[in-house]
């Protein structure tokens, strides 16, 4: 059995004893091998233990509870039904492709285990990207977040763990709690919640084992199973020398150290599971710690800003509004809203016209709908100098790579290119690789550079984007180094002054951007141009088309801002 997988039953057996405690887990991943964690879990829950599954289309009232349409019209009386979230009380919630979990549905979820409604939450993650992740805040709720696509074929012949009546639960030493403390300290977990999370799994690590207190094993497994995949940072090198303490701290602790007054205690190998523990940080978390981004998102990357509609996106549930203008009634909603009332309602004056049910305007309800603009990645590449060829074809792989998920993440790529004199668009938005293909061919290298042009050609392919309401994502391959002003004379003090002044004009028009340096050795003008503009930066100076395309997708995370209700 590879450690995946072993360290998911672990995971089922510790939930399956303190369910309340440590409240559900995220499976990454696995086919089949999520199935043998699923039918584990079963098993050691219980008979009967409700199983129920969140379909993705689920609303308020099949969720939660509310007014049965049906029942109630046939009664002539409010009818009420109960919800999935009261049909699973004391059972498992298994949430499908949780990373494309609606906001709303995964709130009353996270609303519904903080009153205490007593279910296990397991949430399964299919996402590809590394920021395709389920909603934070269902993620913060439950203790165990695990990958299982190392898992073959070959380890999922294994022995489900049997079924054990529950123990009393085990005390918790304090030095045990100091221990995963400084472990989170290390890993950069800042959170409490966390950290009290892995207290409760070492607690049910010990009664697994039989012990009536934790000890060293217990905090190697919380470590392992619950903080690596929190990290937010790389534990500091052990072999290190730690930093003097000042000469009165080191005489006071020379005189606490006197030998007359007997052996101290003996201090937990905290080193070691700070090694244990980092061995165990997931790759992906590596990555986005590398990357400077290891705070976990629930959006997809390199998806497009969210706007509200009235027409079509998805769905977003109903709000009280008027028909027209573009928003459409919700049928079933203005029901659900106007059958309570209808009692009341029946003894008042019958109105010309009236029908069985009795409306008022508060009771209308309109649809609300949510889609996501294209977005569009400019590539505004520095084509100038000796070093052009292998910069042009960097950018050449990584747009052909990009385009090839064009019509799976709904983007374009456009291209401009900066050399000699000025900046041209060599490539309008498109998502046509053929097309990109040809224009790339083409593209021509050598000569000065002149930055300020190209980032204001960039700024203006971002504003023609953004006026037809897509998103635009600017990436900048460049040294920094500029010799061509504005006004096309040469000069370098004058052409870097035009550059910033550009870079600034940019940072103020609120695009996303990204300044990748692509010099031998990351240069200060490349740094200084990202912090004008308000980018990030990343010196990649041995990247090749694959690293390119990869860092853009990093770092292609634009911010989402929700326009108002109603808009």
């Amino acid at each position: 059995m590879t450690g995946a997988l072993a360290d998911a039953l672990i995971a089922a057996s510790l939930l399956a004893r303190s369910p309340a405690a440590l409240g559900g887990l995220c499976l990454r991943g696995g086919g089949p091998a999520r199935d043998v964690v699923l039918d584990a879990l079963h098993n050691l829950l219980p008979d009967p233990t409700p199983f129920r599954r969140l379909p993705g289309h689920i609303d308020d009232d099949r969720l939660s509870g509310g007014t049965d349409i049906a029942a109630s019209l046939a009664a002539g009386t409010v009818v009420l039904q109960r919800g999935l979230l009261q049909d699973v009380r004391g059972g498992v919630l298994v949430v499908p492709m949780a990373e494309r979990l609606r906001s709303d549905i995964a709130g009353r979820v996270a609303q519904a285990m903080d009153d205490g409604q007593g279910f296990v939450l397991v949430l399964l993650d299919d996402g590809t990207e590394a920021d395709e992740r389920p909603p934070p805040a269902l993620m913060e709720r439950i203790t165990f977040d695990l990958r299982l696509d190392s898992v073959r074929a070959a380890d999922l012949a294994v022995v489900l763990p049997d079924r054990v009546e529950p123990l009393a639960s085990p005390s918790l030493d304090q030095e045990v709690l100091k221990a995963l403390a400084t472990i989170a300290e290390a890993l950069g977990v800042t959170s409490m919640r966390p950290l009290l999370q892995a207290a409760a799994a070492a607690c049910a690590h010990a009664a697994l084992a039989g012990r009536g207190s934790t000890e060293m094993a217990d905090v190697e497994a919380a470590a392992r199973l619950v903080l690596a995949s929190r990290a937010t940072r790389l534990p500091p090198d052990p072999e290190a020398p730690p930093p003097a303490p000042p000469e009165d701290e080191a005489q006071e602790s020379e005189s606490h150290d006197d030998p007359e007054d007997g052996e101290s205690l003996p201090e937990l190998p905290e080193d070691l599971l700070i090694e244990a523990a980092r061995a165990a940080i997931p790759p992906d978390v590596l990555n986005l710690i590398a990357s400077g981004r290891a705070t976990r998102s629930a959006h997809g990357g390199g998806a497009g800003r969210r706007a509200r509609s009235g027409l079509r996106g998805k769905s977003l549930g109903a709000r009280p509004g008027m028909p027209g203008g573009g928003a459409r009634l919700a049928l079933v909603d203005t029901l659900r809203a106007a059958i309570p009332w209808q009692p009341l309602r029946q003894r008042e004056p019958v109105p010309i016209g009236a029908g069985p049910i009795r409306f008022r305007r508060d009771d209308l309800r309109v649809r609300r709908f949510e889609e996501r603009s294209a977005t569009v990645t400019v590539f505004s590449v520095d084509a100038s100098g000796s070093a052009a060829l292998s910069r042009l074809a960097e950018a050449k792989g990584a747009v052909e790579l990009i385009l090839a998920q064009a019509y799976v993440k709904r983007s374009e790529v456009a291209l401009v290119a900066f050399r000699g004199e000025g900046a041209e668009l060599l490539l309008p938005p498109t998502r046509s690789l053929t097309r990109a293909k040809r224009a790339l061919g083409a593209l021509p290298g050598g000569g000065g550079t002149p930055l300020a042009d190209g980032i204001a050609m960039a700024r203006q392919v971002a504003d023609a984007v953004a006026a037809r309401g897509r998103t635009p994502m600017l990436v900048f391959l460049t040294d920094g180094s500029a010799n061509i002003a504005a006004d096309r004379s040469r000069g370098r003090a004058r052409a870097q002054d035009d550059a910033q002044r550009a870079a600034r004009a940019l940072a103020a028009a609120g695009y996303d951007a990204v300044v990748i340096d692509i010099s031998p050795r990351p240069r200060p003008e490349a740094a200084r141009l990202a912090q004008a503009m308000r980018a990030r930066y990343l010196p990649l100076p041995l990247a090749d088309a694959k690293a390119l395309k990869t860092a853009v997708s990093l770092v292609s995370t634009p911010e989402r801002t929700p326009s108002r209700p109603g808009a």
